[in-house]
């Protein structure tokens, strides 16, 4: 009777451990995979950018003479015609200067009138010492100073001669400061910017003060933008390009990619390179200054394989494949079995689902990409075939690192009894 009764405690006894590790022990739960379907489309890369837009062309309108702003005939919007008068510098300063240089000029005259007079005397003198030295009258030093008399006299009118040109060139100057106290406009244009007012001074001593910037054409803008090293390869004359700015939200505009600058463009050790996008502004919608947002057309191609990025970024977990053995992995052996040639597109795997739900990864080569899809070069997949792109999270399972601190089962994840609910 005890031995029964012994017999008896251990049955129960394993049945209790029995009972507790089947329904208080982990169980692991079956892993669903998120799939995605392999298409044909479209794909599209582009590079995006932040520029401004400008004018094709504009002039700074300065002034190469100093004084106060006399007169505005111009203003911010101003339409101007080559030639029109856009301001006026006070005239009198310079007006003053051109009598005082015609009055030295005058004078200049006056000088050279008088060392000819003064050369005609010497000359007499030179001949009647000649011809009285030819009769022993006068002495050979009276001779020689009559020809250096007369050669003297030469000289002065040389001189006299010299300081009108220096007099009449010194007018000229004078005439051309009173002239540029009259400034014009050098194109045909639109006022975009007026930085003076009536009754300042400007200094045009070290360099050209800026007076109005005139816009030659608004209805051929130019967008300039700058795009770094890592994206300018692809990026050539003639390819199409798009932007948009705040002030009409959702409103795309076209452009196309007129030059590529080759002058690099270096800030904090970041090179970039200009690139202007020439744009049609024919309704006149568009404004100097307004910031783009661009996005050039890279390349494209049309009816191609494509899957979704997040395939190419998947990964099955390490539990998954360590639970089986390495040499019978599916994707081992698949992932083998395939060879890409040196120097292709770049090779990538994606996952597929195998018959028994195990992932199968399949080496594939990529083209291009437009940050969603990317294209497929090579074989391995066809269009309508599922590859994996994510796992899903079954309900009632909690990560440890969602439980609250000294609630998570070490090494593994603690999921919900499964009891029967």
């Amino acid at each position: 009777m005890r031995r029964v009764l012994l017999i008896t405690a251990v049955l129960l006894i394993g049945l209790a451990i029995g009972g507790y590790v089947f329904f208080n022990g982990e169980r692991k739960a079956p892993v669903r995979y998120r799939t995605a379907v392999v298409e044909r489309g479209s794909v599209i890369s582009i590079v995006t950018a932040t520029g401004s837009i400008n004018p094709v062309v504009s002039v700074q309108v300065g002034t190469q003479v100093s004084g106060m702003i006399k007169s505005l005939h111009a203003d911010f919007n101003s339409i101007v015609k080559a030639g029109d008068i856009v301001a006026v510098i006070d005239p009198e300063p310079f007006r003053a200067r051109r009598d005082q240089a015609a009055s030295n000029l005058e004078m200049a005259k006056a000088n050279v009138a008088r060392a000819k007079n003064e050369q005609a005397q010497r000359q007499r003198e030179l001949d009647r010492a000649k011809s009285l030295a030819a009769q022993q009258f006068v002495s050979q030093n009276d001779v020689d100073m009559a020809v250096t008399n007369a050669q003297g006299a030469d000289a002065q009118v040389s001189v006299s001669m010299a300081q009108v040109k220096q007099a009449e060139a010194a007018l000229n100057a004078a005439d051309l400061d009173l002239r540029y106290t009259t400034i014009r406009s050098p194109v045909n244009g639109i006022v975009v910017a007026r930085n003076v007012e009536v009754g300042q001074t400007v200094a045009a001593s070290f360099a050209t003060p800026n007076l109005f910037l005139i816009a030659l054409d608004l209805t051929k803008m130019q967008v300039d933008t700058y795009v770094s090293e890592s994206d300018i390869g692809g990026i050539t004359e003639g390819k199409d390009a798009s932007f948009t700015v705040d002030a009409y939200p959702g409103v795309p505009f076209a452009g196309t990619i007129r030059q590529v600058r080759l002058a690099p463009i270096a800030v904090q050790n970041v090179v970039t390179y200009n690139v202007v996008i020439g744009v049609d502004n024919k309704d006149l919608r568009l404004k100097p200054g307004m910031t783009a947002n661009v996005s050039m057309v890279v390349a494209r191609r049309d009816n191609v394989l494509k899957v979704p990025n997040a395939a190419l970024r998947f990964m099955p977990p390490k539990s998954e494949l360590a639970s089986r053995p390495m040499e019978a992995t599916p994707a081992k052996e698949e992932a083998g079995s395939r060879s890409v040639p040196a120097g292709g597109p770049p090779a990538r795997p994606i996952w597929k689902q195998a018959d028994n739900g195990e992932p199968l990864a399949v080496t594939v080569q990529t083209g291009i990409s437009d940050g969603t899809y990317t294209e497929i070069v090579s074989d391995g997949v066809a269009a309508g075939d599922e590859v994996i792109v994510g796992i899903e999270q079954l309900r009632g399972v909690r990560k440890v690192g969602d439980l609250p601190p000294g609630f998570g089962a070490p090494g593994g994840q603690r999921r919900s009894r499964d009891r029967g609910l």
